[in-house]
């Protein structure tokens, strides 16, 4: 299960800006691989630092790759066409002085063809002459081995054909596979971003990446994979910008999950496209390491569970029941623990004999007569 992650482009963190010396914080942080940006005109300037990346790559063993330009009318008129391939064509030569495994190359508008099949044999065929040209560039030349040593070694750089993340652009999943099914020594370049935009939030799961990479190798019988990752933006089916991964709904968990679970087969290298380049690709090794990491308990609790089936006589799956049971138990249990106890019933107070209330005292009748004592004869009183 080979992955090799980097970022596209000299790393944020990098002090210097020649891809030299990003090469040297990306092999610093752990990472395999980096794509060169050459998203414009190559200049000829900087074809010597190109050869220099390529010469140390080539001794490090380090996978060079590199994107061409993002601009292109491969469907466009002659005019048009002619011009978008002298921009590919300098990508071409930076390649070969680079040692790039991949070349990744946009077609562009859809333009007047529209969609259908005369789009995709319109740009099948601007393909075959591009895949045509680069073995011309990485042969022609016997004299410069000396130079370029891998040209000796290794093998013409791979054509990558990028999905896109736009309705009015060229490269849905289907277009770019039934391109590359057609014309030999040309890879699909998986823009996950592009594809969750695309397909208005597709990949969700660890499943929807498995359905998508079982969809490639059953159309095109590859094992080999060249993609990009980064959060997104999207709306009505449309990219609308990268973000960092953490603030997308495209999450790279599932795709982790997916690569340590069922990626045995997989050759994959993976970019990170993210604003945040190297640190979204550091971001993605922890998920992986992660994900290896859960593997690996699953596993041990599995063989300690047949161990501990063995010892008892009985199954696997009955010991997983019995395990179950009692985990089911514990959580009862701590689920009662972890609610306030019920308040106990207030005993009631024994109600004391309520007191009669005091009685007014009556006027005693002896002690007026003694306080008030006055004879009876009216003959007093006047």
């Amino acid at each position: 299960m080979p992955v090799k992650l980097g970022p596209a482009g000299v790393p944020l963190s990098c002090k210097g800006r020649t891809i030299v010396e990003g090469m040297d914080d990306i092999i610093s942080l752990g990472l395999e691989t980096m794509e060169v940006q050459t998203v414009r005109m190559v200049a000829p300037q900087h074809f010597e630092q190109y050869w220099q990346a390529g010469v140390l790559a080539n001794k490090a063993g380090f996978e060079m790759n590199i994107h061409g330009p993002y601009y292109s009318e491969l469907l466009g008129d002659r005019l048009q066409r002619n011009r978008s391939l002298a921009k590919v064509e300098a990508a071409l030569q930076a390649a070969k002085t680079i040692n790039a495994r991949h070349i990744t190359l946009h077609a562009g508008h859809y333009g007047e063809t529209g969609r259908g099949q005369a789009a995709n044999e319109q740009v099948a065929s601007v393909f075959k002459g591009i895949v045509q040209r680069i073995h011309e560039i990485w042969n022609d030349d016997e004299e410069m081995y000396p130079v370029f040593p891998w040209l000796k070694e290794g093998t013409p750089s791979k054509i990558g054909v990028e999905t896109s993340g736009r309705q009015e652009l060229w490269g849905s999943l289907e277009e770019v596979l039934e391109v590359v099914n057609h014309v030999e020594g040309t890879i699909p370049v998986l823009n996950l971003a592009h594809i969750h935009a695309r397909g208005h939030g597709r990949l969700r799961t660890s499943e929807d990446y498995g359905e998508l990479f079982d969809q490639v190798r059953e159309t095109i019988g590859t094992k080999e994979f060249y993609c990009h990752f980064s959060g997104v933006e999207h709306r009505m089916g449309n990219a609308m910008h990268y973000t960092q991964i953490k603030k997308s709904d495209l999450n790279f968990e599932p795709l982790a999950e997916f690569i340590i679970e069922e990626g045995a087969w997989l050759d994959m290298t993976l970019i990170s496209d993210s604003p945040l380049l190297e640190h979204d690709a550091m971001y993605m090794v922890q998920n992986i390491d992660r994900a290896r990491h859960r593997q690996l308990e699953r596993k041990a609790r599995e063989d300690r569970r047949k161990a501990l089936a063995a010892q008892a006589n009985i199954t696997p799956e009955e010991m997983a029941a019995r395990e179950a049971e009692i985990a089911a138990a514990r959580a009862k249990d701590a689920l009662a623990a972890s609610q306030p106890p019920e308040p106990k019933k207030e005993e009631k107070v024994a109600e004391e004999p309520k007191k009669a209330p005091a009685k007014k005292a009556e006027p005693n009748e002896d002690t007026n007569d003694d306080l008030f004592a006055v004879e009876e004869d009216d003959d007093d009183l006047f």
